[in-house]
């Protein structure tokens, strides 16, 4: 295990953001995985060239608590997260609604691994032969 990275709960979130920005760290970024029945979630900080995340494992349907309040430019990832993975953020300094980086008609979480695609067939790999053939 590395030795910076803390895993947190959901309640703990707001309190260990609050705990770096106050040791004087700053949001970098937020990374989200869909690993199928949960997303994984890393908050990434920096102070003087060195890292810190928090990793949460967030059940598909449990809400996420906004730290837009500590650090407001997380709403922006926050904002992308429920665009695009399906996961509901609450209580963001400005919530878009599914429309930050989606238009209208656009498919509902696109990366969401439980939401149907966006209608992309795979097709099967071919090969052709020095004669024109195709092969399967």
């Amino acid at each position: 295990m590395l030795e910076n990275v803390a895993h947190v709960t959901l309640e703990q979130i707001p309190t260990e953001v609050w705990k770096l920005k106050t040791d004087g760290y700053r949001f970098v970024t937020m990374t989200c995985c869909d690993q199928g029945d949960a997303h994984d979630i890393l908050y990434h900080f920096d102070k003087n060239y060195q890292l810190k995340h928090l990793r949460i494992r967030l059940p598909k349907g449990t809400a996420l608590p906004s730290v837009s309040a500590i650090f407001f430019a997380a709403l922006i990832v926050e904002n992308e997260m429920q665009d695009l993975l399906g996961v509901t953020v609450s209580g963001m300094a400005i919530d878009f609604k599914g429309r930050f980086m989606l238009a209208e008609g656009a498919p509902v979480a696109p990366l969401n691994k439980s939401v149907p695609g966006i209608g992309i067939e795979v097709q099967p790999k071919v090969a052709v032969t020095a004669e024109g053939t195709v092969k399967s």
